[in-house]
């Protein structure tokens, strides 16, 4: 009889882990990220300039055109904002919007320039065409996509997050 009850416990057991309503774990999760990726952009006039820009400058050197995308446009907005809330100009969290354009945009590498400060888009874009490092990533052949974000903080200073992408 304790045999009977012994497997009858065991097979109800098995059953209910088996046919749990449990998260099944399967190893690939999606969009970890708290925040929603803004498909939705609106460009503002030095954003817009700020594209231009980087678009006449790759023409100068015989380089072609990027085309924007809207979605690289929301990541960059979220880095923005970030930027704006903890008062720094940084690449914090760049392997996150990386992963997020290779899932989300199907980018094959990424590359970002940010900065701070500066009040026009033609100001901005010498900054970043006068720094080595930033002048590459602006000069890189094989990107063929990029979107902006700029963002005022509180005392009027912009911040700006630009990310190119290969797809």
């Amino acid at each position: 009889m304790k045999s009977l009850a012994l497997k009858l416990v065991s097979l109800i057991l098995f059953t209910s882990v088996l046919f749990s309503c449990a998260k099944e774990d399967d190893g690939i999760y999606f969009n970890e990220s708290t925040e929603a990726i803004n498909t939705n952009v609106t460009y503002t006039s030095i954003e817009t300039e700020i594209l231009d820009l980087v678009n006449e400058y790759r023409q100068s050197i015989n380089l072609t055109n990027l085309t924007p995308l809207n979605i690289i446009s929301g990541v960059a907005d979220g880095h923005t904002d970030y930027m704006v809330k903890t008062g720094t100009v940084s690449h914090d969290n760049f392997n996150v919007r990386s992963q997020t354009l290779i899932d989300n945009a199907g980018a094959k590498s990424v590359g970002e320039n940010v900065a701070y400060g500066f009040n026009s888009a033609q100001g901005v874009v010498n900054g970043w065409l006068n720094s080595e490092e930033h002048k590459k990533i602006i000069e890189n052949s094989s990107y063929t996509h990029f979107g902006i974000s700029t963002e005022s903080n509180s005392e009027g200073r912009n911040y700006f997050t630009q990310i190119f992408i290969k797809k």
